[in-house]
C-alpha cells in the first residue's frame, strides 16, 4: 500500500484561489502562501452551519485515526451534496519528529499539502513561540534594569517555549556569567503547544480581544505576593504585532478538494486541545451546511475541554458528536498484547468495550448531545467483533457506522455521513458539566467524578493553597483545564478500559489568566515532552530534488 506521503504527493490539488472562490470568499480577503495554501482575513456572513465534533476513545498504540475520520467525514458529506468545511489544529513539530509523526490525516483522507502542514506551514507556531519568548525576555530585562515592579525572581511563573520535544530543557538555570548577563534564576522550557500564548491565540475571536487577553497574562508575583501581568510590562502591543499575520486562519484542501481551515495547535493533555475559535466561527459562517472539527486525544480530555471551555467561551452549540473507535484499540484496552491485535479476540474486545461505553454515556448524559460511533475499519476486523460493538451501542440507542475512509476516501464514509446528518437534526439539550459559579475545587471534583468516574480527588497542600489564593484574587469564576495522561480515564496511564475506585491526584494548579482558565495538573504529566528511543525524525529524509520521504 502507498504511504501517506506518496498518496499526498500524487494528488492533483486545485489552486487555493479556486477553493476560496467556491466558498464565496472575496479575493481581497485571501492572502496566498504559494498555490495551495492561504490565509483568510476576517469575513462577515449571516450563514450559520451545524457544528459536528469528532472525538475518540482513550488513545492506544494500536491507533484510532481521529483526524483521518474527521477528514473522511468532511469529504463524505461533500460527496452527499452538503456544503462542508473542516476545522483542524496545526501539527506541532514535537510529535512530527517524535513518536506520533504527522497530523494531516492518512491514506485517502488527508489534507494537503501535507509536507507543508506538518512542517513550518505558514509560520504560525513560530510566531507564537516568538511572542511567548518576547514576554520572557521583557520580564527578565525588567528585573535586570532595576525591577521597579518588585518581581520576586523565585516566583516567576512564565517559562520559555520551543516547538520541539527536548527533555534537556525542562529545568535550567539562566542568567549565569556575571551581572551583564542578567539575574541568575531557575527556569525551564515548555513545548509551544503548551504555551498560554497558544491558548490565548486559540480562544480569542478578534485581534482586539487577542491583545486584551495577552495583557491579562500573569507572569509571576511580587515580593509582597501580588500578581504581575504582561500589561504591567507593556508587552501586549509588541506580542500582538508578532501574532498579527498568524491570527488569520489558514485555508487548505483535502485530497477531494473539501476546504479545510487549519489554525492553532494546543495539546489536549496539557492544554485545551482544540483549533482556534476564530477559525471555527469563520467556518460556521462560510459553510452552508456542516463544520466538522476535532478535539485532541480521548473524549475525557479534548471533548470535555471543547464543551466546557471552547463552547462556553465562543457561545457555540454543537449539533452532534462522533466517537471514533477501532476494534484493535478496544482489544488493547481489554488487555490484548499489541502483537496479537490482528487476531480475533472476543474476550479482550468485551473487556475493553467499557471504555467506549463510558465515553458515549458521558457525552449523552453530561452534555445532552446525540452520538454516532464511527468504527475506523481495519481489514483484520472480524464480523463477530464488529457485531459486539453494534450490539452494545444498540442497547444505548446509539447509531454505529463503519468507515473505511483511509482506503476509499469519501466512498468509505458515506454511511457515516448519512448517520451524522440524521444525528445533527435531532433535538439536543446541550449543557456544560459544571457551572462557573462553583468554587474552583468543586469544578475540578465535578470533572473528575462526572467525566473520569473517579471515586476521590486528592489535592496536594500546594494546590489547595493556590486554589484559595486564586479565588481571593478574583479568578474563582474561571473554567478548569485539566492536565492529565491521555491514555486512561484515571491519572495512571496503565489503568486501561474503564477503571473504577481510583483517586485523581491534583499536585499543582496554575493560572492562565490570559486564556481564561485554571490548569489543574494531575499525575506525571509533562509540559515539555521528550523524544522516544526511536524518534520519527530518524525516518525522515529529503533527496537532491527536494522530495521528502518518511513523513507520515
Amino acid at each position: 500500500m502507498n504511504s501517506d506521503i506518496t498518496i499526498a504527493q500524487a494528488a492533483q490539488p486545485k489552486t487555493i484561489t479556486e477553493i476560496a472562490g467556491n466558498l464565496g470568499l472575496p479575493m481581497d480577503n485571501i492572502i496566498p502562501y504559494g498555490h495551495y495554501k492561504a490565509k483568510i482575513r476576517s469575513t462577515s456572513t449571516t450563514k450559520q452551519a451545524k457544528l459536528i465534533l469528532v472525538t475518540a476513545i482513550n488513545p492506544t498504540p494500536a491507533g484510532e485515526g481521529k483526524t483521518t475520520i474527521t477528514v473522511g467525514l468532511g469529504d463524505a458529506l461533500t460527496a452527499l451534496g452538503k456544503h462542508t468545511v473542516i476545522c483542524l489544529r496545526e501539527p506541532s513539530l514535537g510529535p512530527v519528529f517524535g513518536m506520533k509523526g504527522g497530523a494531516a490525516g492518512g491514506g485517502y483522507a488527508q489534507v494537503i499539502p501535507m509536507e507543508d502542514i506538518n512542517l513550518h506551514f505558514t509560520g504560525d507556531l513560530h510566531a507564537i513561540t516568538s511572542a511567548n519568548n518576547l514576554l520572557a525576555a521583557l520580564l527578565d530585562n525588567h528585573i535586570q534594569q532595576g525591577n521597579s515592579l518588585g518581581i520576586d525572581p523565585r516566583r516567576i511563573t512564565w517559562r520559555r517555549v520551543m516547538d520541539m520535544n527536548d527533555r534537556q530543557l525542562r529545568q535550567i538555570v539562566n542568567g549565569l556569567g556575571g551581572k551583564v548577563n542578567g539575574v541568575p534564576r531557575e527556569d525551564g522550557f515548555d513545548i509551544t503547544a503548551a504555551s498560554e500564548i497558544m491558548a490565548v491565540f486559540c480562544l480569542s475571536d478578534s485581534l482586539s480581544t487577542l491583545k486584551e487577553n495577552l495583557a491579562r497574562i500573569v507572569v509571576g508575583y511580587t515580593y509582597s505576593g501580588e500578581p504581575v501581568t504582561a500589561r504591567e510590562l507593556q508587552a501586549q502591543g509588541a506580542m500582538t504585532t508578532l501574532l498579527k499575520e498568524a491570527f488569520s486562519p489558514n485555508l487548505v484542501q483535502t485530497l477531494e478538494h473539501t476546504p479545510a481551515l487549519i489554525h492553532g495547535g494546543p495539546f489536549a493533555n496539557i492544554a485545551h486541545g482544540c483549533n482556534s475559535l476564530v477559525a471555527t466561527k469563520m467556518a460556521l459562517g462560510i459553510a452552508q451546511d456542516y463544520v466538522i472539527t476535532e478535539a485532541g486525544f480521548g473524549a475525557d480530555l479534548g471533548a470535555e475541554k471543547f464543551f466546557d471551555i471552547k463552547c462556553r467561551k465562543g457561545n457555540l452549540t454543537p449539533s452532534a458528536v462522533v466517537v471514533v473507535v477501532t476494534v484493535r484499540a478496544l482489544k488493547h484496552h481489554g488487555g490484548c498484547a499489541k502483537a496479537d491485535l490482528s487476531h480475533e479476540n472476543i474476550l479482550a474486545l468485551k473487556a475493553g468495550l467499557p471504555n467506549l461505553e463510558r465515553h458515549v454515556e458521558n457525552i449523552m448524559q453530561n452534555y445532552g448531545l446525540p452520538v454516532v460511533v464511527a468504527i475506523n475499519r481495519f481489514n483484520t476486523d472480524t464480523e463477530a467483533e464488529l457485531q459486539i460493538i453494534y450490539d452494545s451501542m444498540s442497547k444505548k440507542g446509539v447509531e454505529v457506522a463503519q468507515a473505511d475512509v483511509f482506503a476509499k476516501g469519501s466512498k468509505g464514509g458515506l454511511e457515516l455521513g448519512e448517520k451524522v446528518i440524521n444525528a445533527a437534526h435531532k433535538t439536543n439539550n446541550f449543557r456544560f458539566a459544571y457551572e462557573l459559579e462553583q468554587p474552583l475545587k468543586n469544578k475540578i471534583i465535578e470533572i473528575a467524578k462526572k467525566i473520569y468516574h473517579a471515586e476521590h480527588v486528592n489535592f496536594s497542600p500546594e494546590s489547595e493553597k493556590m486554589l484559595r489564593q486564586l479565588e481571593q484574587q478574583g479568578y474563582g469564576d474561571l473554567p478548569i483545564c485539566m492536565a492529565k495522561t491521555q491514555y486512561s480515564f484515571s491519572d495512571d496511564a496503565k489503568k486501561l478500559g474503564a477503571p473504577t475506585g481510583f483517586a485523581i491526584q491534583i499536585r499543582q494548579v496554575r493560572l492562565s489568566a490570559g486564556a481564561g482558565f485554571v490548569v489543574a495538573l494531575s499525575g506525571d504529566i509533562m509540559t515539555m515532552p521528550g523524544l522516544p528511543a526511536k524518534p520519527a525524525a530518524n525516518n525522515i529524509d529529503i533527496d537532491s530534488n527536494g522530495a521528502i520521504s518518511g513523513l507520515y
